[in-house]
C-alpha cells in the first residue's frame, strides 16, 4: 500500500498539469495492448494503419524496446516508466518543451544503456497523437475545470478524497495500492495532479536528479468515454431555436474549450465562433474564464439544462 504524506506547505502547493509526453507514451502502449483500452477503440481503429508503416515502425523501434514488458502480462520495466514519463513541470507544457527536459539514464535495470527515445517519441506524437490533441486536451482541461470548481466550493480535502476511487485521503496522506509500496514524504515540495486520457489506473511519478520537479499523481480523467464521440447539434428543436451553428457550439462547450478548439471541431471561422459565443454568453447560456493567454468557454447551468431538454 503506497502513501504520499502531506505537510501544511504541501497542501498549499497542490497544482494541476497536463502532460502531452505522458499521453504520447501511454497511447503507444495502448496500441500494443488494445484490450485494456477499449474506451479508445475509435482512435485505435484510426491509427491501426500506422502499425503497417515501415518508416514509422523503424523510427519508433526504440520506444517499443523501452515500453516492452519483461514477460507475458507483465508491466513495462520500471526504468522505462520512470525516465520516459517524468512529472510535468508546468501546467500547460507543449510536447517539445517536455521532450527537451527528458533525461536518459546512463544504464537501465537490465544493465544496458537505453536507446535515446527522442526521435521515436516525436515520430509517434506527430503521427498518432498531435492530430487528435485538441480533442484530448479539451477533455483534460474539462477535468481540471471540474476539480478547481470543486476546490473553490468544497476545499482541497474534497478534491483529494474524490480524485479517483482507488485513492483514499486520510487527513494528511493519499493512500492507494496503485501508488506502489513506498511511503513518500513530500517535505514541502507540493504535488502535481495530472489527469490523463490514456491512464487506466493511478500512477505516482517522481523525477531524477538533485533538483527534480515536485512528484505527480496521474489519474484517469473524467468523461474519457465522451472523447471519441461524434457529436452534432443537439436536436432539430434546439437548432431551430438558436440556429444550427450556435446549437452546435453550445453542445461542444459542455466541456471547456477555446475559440481555436471550437473552430477546429465545427469547421467555422474564428470570427464566426467568437460572434456566436458572444451571443450565447449574453443570453446566459455559456460562461467564459481566462487562463493565462487563453479564454475558455463552458456551458452555464442554464445552457446545461437546455442541452438536457434538447
Amino acid at each position: 500500500m503506497g502513501e504520499v504524506r502531506f505537510g501544511v506547505r504541501d497542501v498549499a502547493g497542490v497544482r494541476f498539469a497536463i502532460s502531452p509526453l505522458w499521453e504520447t507514451v501511454t497511447s503507444f502502449r495502448a496500441v500494443a495492448d488494445p484490450g485494456r483500452y477499449a474506451v479508445h477503440l475509435p482512435w485505435l481503429t484510426s491509427v491501426r494503419a500506422l502499425r503497417a508503416d515501415r518508416a514509422l515502425a523503424a523510427r519508433t523501434a526504440p520506444l517499443r524496446v523501452l515500453t516492452a514488458a519483461d514477460g507475458p502480462g507483465e508491466r513495462p520495466a520500471a526504468d522505462a516508466a520512470d525516465f520516459l514519463t517524468p512529472p510535468p513541470r508546468c501546467p500547460l507544457a507543449e510536447f517539445e518543451e517536455e521532450l527537451a527536459l527528458l533525461t536518459v539514464p546512463s544504464e537501465g535495470v537490465r544493465g544496458t544503456t537505453p536507446p535515446d527515445p527522442a526521435d521515436a517519441l516525436r515520430a509517434w506524437w506527430e503521427a498518432a497523437v498531435r492530430p487528435y490533441w485538441p480533442r484530448v486536451r479539451a477533455v483534460l482541461e474539462a477535468d481540471i475545470a471540474y476539480r478547481t470548481r470543486q476546490l473553490a466550493e468544497d476545499g482541497i480535502q474534497e478534491v483529494l478524497s474524490r480524485l479517483h476511487p482507488a485513492l483514499r485521503w486520510t487527513g494528511d496522506r493519499l493512500v492507494s495500492p496503485e501508488l506502489g509500496p513506498e511511503v513518500l514524504d513530500l517535505d514541502g515540495r507540493g504535488i502535481t495532479l495530472a489527469p490523463s486520457a490514456f491512464a487506466v489506473r493511478c500512477h505516482l511519478l517522481t523525477g531524477p536528479g538533485p533538483t527534480p520537479p515536485p512528484p505527480a499523481v496521474v489519474y484517469p480523467a473524467r468523461a474519457v468515454g465522451t472523447l471519441w464521440e461524434r457529436r452534432g447539434a443537439s436536436g432539430e428543436g434546439l437548432a431551430r431555436l438558436l440556429g444550427r451553428s450556435r446549437a452546435l457550439l453550445l453542445a461542444y462547450t459542455s466541456s471547456p474549450a477555446t475559440t481555436t478548439q471550437l473552430a477546429a471541431r465545427t469547421g467555422l471561422s474564428l470570427g464566426a465562433v467568437s460572434q456566436h459565443l458572444g451571443v450565447l454568453r449574453d443570453a446566459g447560456l455559456v460562461t467564459s474564464h481566462r487562463y493565462r493567454r487563453e479564454v475558455h468557454y463552458a456551458t452555464s447551468e442554464l445552457g446545461d439544462a437546455l442541452l438536457e431538454r434538447a
